[in-house]
């Protein structure tokens, strides 16, 4: 299957190694086990890595730090990518204690800064506004945005689980390029194929990062085991092989954001982002999954 390429979004990755649960991994907590773990997918060819402001509380962002302020060079060979605009309940600072969004001009232009210092890098590759904010005033968070970029703090912008009319009225206030945008995406989660968002991300160039690729790990429970098995033998490919496969052969070719940490699923992941999947297997799958014939 040929795949349509958006413009826009780089580096070309087949894999972007998403941070999240970084703090729940006790050993990576050391800058130097976690220095020798980032070095282990640098040599994958993994160089991009997922992180937002309000994972662990913002411990994982620090812990990445932590492990590149101990081994300078490695920060010259990757590239990292985080978020802000999510304010969870227990970090409300106002008597309402209420979970809210918070993409304003000023929070932004803080947030940009504190993850250049956690971080411990000259420049985040890819910045994003985590969620869609009803009370986002875009003109002010472009001109912040703009001048990020201008001032070499950020090199490029995207969003994080817009609907289309919602990153097109920031991409009308603004002179940049929205380069992606990261949302669920996965053979457990296939609405936006059929709704639009699909080809609305084409249109508009945007890279299409797809989090919770492997649908939370369930895909197993939801295909009949007579029908996985006959896969892995067509493919060579474990669960989560077929699953990243699957999701690669969509046009565009969507970016899996995968969130476990663990080297072996990440190489079996990795050989699922390297290997074509036969058009039937691709939809006998979707088929099994919907639980409905296609029409």
């Amino acid at each position: 299957m040929q795949n349509t390429q958006t413009a826009g979004f780089t580096p070309e990755t087949p894999l972007i190694l998403g941070m999240m649960r970084l703090h729940d991994h006790p050993s990576l907590t050391q800058p130097a086990r976690l220095a020798d773990w980032i070095a282990a997918r640098l040599d994958d060819g993994l160089n991009v890595f997922d992180h937002a402001d309000i994972y662990g509380g913002g411990e994982c962002e620090r812990l990445f730090g932590d492990a590149l302020r101990a081994h300078p060079a490695l920060a010259q060979n990757l590239q990292v990518i985080t978020k802000t605009g999510i304010v969870p309940a227990d970090r409300d600072t106002s008597q309402w204690r209420v979970k809210h969004y918070r993409a304003e001009a000023d929070y932004v232009e803080n947030a940009i800064n504190k993850a250049i210092a956690s971080l411990a890098v000259e420049q985040i590759d890819t910045f994003l506004i985590h969620r869609p904010d009803p009370l986002m005033q875009a003109e002010d968070v472009a001109r912040v945005l703009e001048a990020a970029v201008s001032a070499g703090k950020i090199r490029q912008i995207g969003v994080s689980n817009f609907l289309p009319e919602q990153w097109r009225w920031l991409a009308r206030n603004t002179e940049l390029p929205l380069v992606c945008n990261q949302s669920q995406l996965s053979l457990l989660h296939t609405d936006p194929l059929f709704d639009g968002t699909l080809e609305a991300h084409l249109a508009d160039g945007l890279r299409w990062l797809a989090w919770s690729p492997l649908g939370g790990g369930g895909l197993a429970d939801r295909i009949p085991a007579e029908l996985m098995e006959e896969a892995r033998e067509e493919t060579g490919l474990d669960d989560t092989g077929l699953a990243i496969a699957w999701l690669r052969q969509i046009p565009g070719t969507p970016i899996p954001v995968l969130g476990s940490m663990n080297p072996e699923r990440i190489h079996s992941a990795l050989n699922g982002a390297r290997s074509p999947m036969p058009r039937g297997l691709w939809y006998r799958l979707l088929e099994s999954v919907r639980n409905t014939a296609v029409a």
